[in-house]
């Protein structure tokens, strides 16, 4: 059968070694990563991993950027969808107090990759392009400062609420959103 073409095995074997990287960030924390739980938590052989992605760093940035990519795409829907200014606040608040982030576990991996990108320069890039994105989206509605004030907020915000025992009640984002966002140039 020489010269003939043949597709991967397994065509989602990658999107599933991402997915379980994801699992394994949230489980363990992205310090304590391994090929080995990785490849366990996908059912895919070890050698799979280094197939597809040349070491741990270019495994984790990639899983590191679908998340992003992920909850930037919920993010940037609703503030696509805001036609007025009330509206592009009423999205910013739900960007904040509803489920952008999807669930509890991509709070916590956004958290996971705050931390290792401090800690390895190059997923950096990785938060920058993040940011970016998130700013983007909000520049549609507001101009430079107050999306970037308004992207620090959400941030902010959804840290402190996930933890907080008495997180900001959605009126009182709601009143602190419109103060931001009240600033912004005519």
């Amino acid at each position: 059968m020489t010269g003939t073409s043949r597709g991967p095995n397994d065509p989602h074997r990658r999107e599933r070694i991402l997915d379980a990287a994801l699992d394994v960030i949230a489980e363990h924390g992205a310090i304590k990563v391994t090929y080995r739980k990785i490849a366990e938590a996908a059912g895919v052989p070890l050698g799979s991993l280094t197939y597809y992605f040349d070491d741990m760093q270019h495994l984790l940035t990639a899983a590191f950027t679908r998340l992003a990519e992920s909850v930037s795409s919920r993010y940037g829907a609703l503030l696509e969808a805001a036609r007025t200014p009330e509206e592009a606040e009423t999205a910013v608040v739900e960007i904040i107090c509803g489920k952008v982030w999807g669930t509890d576990r991509n709070l916590l991996l956004s958290y996971e990759l705050y931390a290792f990108a401090t800690r390895h320069p190059e997923l950096r890039e990785v938060m920058r392009a993040w940011m970016q994105a998130s700013r983007r989206s909000l520049a549609r509605h507001f101009d430079p400062l107050t999306a970037r004030a308004l992207d620090a907020l959400v941030e902010g915000f959804s840290i402190h609420n996930s933890v907080d025992a008495q997180p900001t009640d959605r009126s009182d984002v709601a009143a602190i959103v419109h103060a931001v966002a009240a600033r912004r140039a005519p």
